[in-house]
């Protein structure tokens, strides 16, 4: 999968982390599993805008750095499911993944990767529906995915 996207939902991340202290971690092999509410408001890194989900993720090999806006991650083979919602709108996804690398400055993602995503997104910023990796995005940033690759076109 490759894809480049800015949105909404990014602009958000910059309300919510310009402020964010950086941190660095490697992980051989990790399961984690956590439920989230946050009610928002509080005028701390990831505390600014109300939000709640749940996520499960296990793997091996992942480095992630993360400073302010900007975030960098690479991952090993892993596989992940979780359920969110914010101002902005709600998602559910499964994802099994080979392998990955991405980078974000704000509202400006790049990943690239193989990987089978299947979930739904629906909000302000438009629908995303994949399967297995196969689908389309309607929307702000109309696209489709095949097998995991992906185009993207973006509209003012």
């Amino acid at each position: 999968m490759a894809g480049v996207s800015a949105d909404s939902s990014g602009l958000l991340e910059v309300i919510d982390t310009y402020d964010r202290p950086g941190k660095a971690y490697t992980e051989d092999t990790y399961a984690r599993a956590r439920t989230y509410a946050i009610e928002g408001g509080e005028d701390k890194p990831r505390m600014r805008v109300p939000k709640a989900g749940a996520y499960a993720e296990a793997g091996v090999g992942k480095a992630r750095a993360e400073w302010s806006v900007f975030e960098a991650e690479a991952n090993g083979p892993n596989a992940s499911a979780g359920a969110g919602a914010n101002p902005l709108g709600a998602s559910a996804f499964a994802r099994a993944e080979l392998a990955s690398a991405s980078a974000a400055a704000g509202p400006v993602k790049v990943k690239v990767g193989l990987a089978a995503d299947t979930g739904v997104s629906v909000g302000a910023q438009g629908l995303e529906v994949k399967v297995l990796g196969t689908g389309f995005t309607i929307g702000e940033r109309p696209g489709v995915s095949f097998l995991g690759s992906e185009l993207e076109c973006c509209v003012s």
